[in-house]
């Protein structure tokens, strides 16, 4: 999660939270919800500490499925990791299993995914999740060519110089236990490559295997894999920006799916406009406007004619009377003092582009921080009356003036 900091020195990435839950907690529930699942596999790189372990036990309770989490010894990329662990994936003597990347946000089409693959291809074929992007947009993803009529892929390239397909790779996967074949060839290659090359640093290169580059481009054409395509709504979470994005997405979607999550307005409460989420144990004045587009952690302290929109406010930070929060991310236990104003600028897709997608910009440009998202690390100190504008704080900063365009280190 390096271009998520500074939020993800706090957690790891995948349990941030969006729309009031950990990222990766929307990915559990859509399986979970899935007829036959056996069981949830959380693969990454990270330190399995306590708050990875509590998060675990609490989801296995509240959707009642075994949850594991199985840590890499070293990063081995999207294939290399449920190649090592092929043998826990295939231990429950699975038929079909999805892979899913966490940083993703989606409608998790599951269900349409299994039913699509029983309409197309033999038993064991493979189906990627497709999304339309546009033109200039495609070229910084997976791109699919497929057969108009029977959906197969016929070509696949990852992140092209010149443009291929307005078909993009989502990240989330439905295989079968074959996929180990293909994998374990492009296993077998790489431990060949370092054989001759002897000069190479080591044995670990063979294992690090990418899906996309080194698996998809080699079966595309081969009759083995599909492309299903969702009009659902679907983002990466890359930046910190681009969760407040991800959030409003998934705001909209509880309309349906988790209408209790949703803010109402209540007499003696705030102003609620649009989608809002409050934790339950959050103190909010009833003169305080909040939303559209607003998620608001547990403990959080939100003072007398605060207004916050399209803003994440983490656990235990506290708002001051009258503050004015937009376009930000509020890191945990931070204190914005009153009559501040903290701002961003929002990175959303073009709103009059149907096929456009959030775009992963550089934090800098021409030698200069390029306007986003306004992020406080954890522990922010933001004093009374002043403007912080488009910056970045790290954590634990005590700050006495306003800031513009600033990373505060």
């Amino acid at each position: 999660g390096t271009r998520f900091r500074p939020l993800s020195f706090e957690v790891p990435k995948p349990l941030f939270p969006v729309a009031g839950v950990p990222m990766v907690q929307h990915h559990i529930e859509a399986c979970a919800k899935v007829p036959g699942m056996k069981e949830i596999l959380l693969m990454g790189f990270y330190q399995p500490h306590e708050a990875l372990s509590r998060f675990l036990v609490s989801a296995q309770q509240e959707f009642k499925i075994p949850i594991r989490y199985l840590q890499e010894y070293a990063a081995l990329g999207t294939g290399g990791g449920i190649y090592h662990f092929r043998d826990q994936i295939l231990s429950g003597g699975a038929e079909t299993f999805f892979v899913l990347n966490a940083d993703v946000c989606s409608e998790f089409p599951l269900q349409e995914m299994l039913e699509f693959r029983q309409q197309h291809g033999d038993v064991h074929s493979f189906v990627i999740l497709g999304t339309t992007a546009n033109r200039t947009q495609a070229l910084n993803y997976g791109c699919i060519v497929a057969n108009a009529d029977t959906q197969e892929v016929q070509h696949y390239v990852e992140k092209p110089s010149t443009f291929v397909s307005e078909i993009i790779n989502c990240g989330i996967y439905l295989f079968t236990p074959a996929i180990f074949q293909h994998i374990g060839e492009v296993f077998q290659r790489n431990q060949q490559e370092l054989v001759l090359e002897e000069s190479s640093n080591g044995w670990q290169r063979a294992e690090v295997i990418r899906l996309e580059q080194d698996v998809f481009t080699a079966l595309a054409g081969s009759g083995k894999l599909y492309v299903y395509k969702t009009d659902g709504f679907w983002s990466q979470i890359k930046s910190a920006g681009s969760a407040i994005y991800a959030s409003r997405l998934y705001l909209n979607q509880y309309s349906k799916s988790h209408p209790e999550r949703l803010a109402q307005n209540k007499p003696g409460g705030p102003v609620i406009r649009g989608n809002v989420y409050i934790h339950p144990t959050a103190s909010i004045d009833s003169t305080a406007v909040l939303g559209p587009n607003v998620s608001i952690g547990e403990g959080v302290t939100v003072g007398a004619g605060v207004r916050v929109r399209e803003s994440i406010v983490l656990h235990g930070a506290s708002l001051h009377d009258h503050t004015c929060v937009l376009n930000t991310i509020v890191g945990w236990d931070s204190t914005i003092g009153r009559w501040a104003r903290v701002e961003g600028t929002p990175s959303d897709p073009n709103p009059n582009d149907p096929y456009a997608k959030i775009d992963s910009e550089t934090l800098f440009r021409d030698g200069r921080l390029t306007p986003s998202i306004t992020i406080l690390g954890c522990s922010v100190t933001i004093p009374a009356e002043v403007v912080i504008l488009n910056s970045i704080v790290l954590p634990h900063k005590e700050l006495s003036r306003s800031y513009k365009n600033q990373i505060i280190l």
